[in-house]
């Protein structure tokens, strides 16, 4: 099993749903909103935890937990479908899951998902 975390600019989610819907094997995912920094140093290279920071930007965060064979499909939309060859397209993570439960059922591991 596998954790996907995409972080995508907010306009493209769309487009990032759409794709994930037309996937076969879609177990659902998770989208919220964050603020990041990108790779590099802002204009003003500083760090403000208690007030808005022009440097920062407005992200999504898309995580999807899925089974191993349906990744790179899942990897493959998200990408294609958030690309926008500018720099700040976001980037995506893929780990190994340990396990999963299903809170409603108790069903664990593939079942699961």
């Amino acid at each position: 099993m596998k954790q996907i975390t995409a972080i995508i600019r907010p306009h493209r989610l769309d487009a990032v749903e759409a794709a994930l819907h037309a996937l076969p094997h879609l177990p659902g995912f998770t989208v919220f909103s964050a603020q990041g920094h990108a790779r590099g140093h802002g204009q003003n290279h500083r760090f403000d935890n208690d007030e808005w920071n022009p440097d920062s930007h407005q992200e999504l965060v898309l995580i999807v937990f899925c089974k191993d064979a349906d990744a790179p499909g899942i990897v493959d939309a998200i990408a294609n479908a958030a690309r926008t060859g500018q720099s700040g397209d976001g980037v995506i993570g893929v780990v190994e899951l340990i396990d999963v439960v299903r809170t409603r059922t108790g069903e664990r591991a593939d079942a699961a998902l």
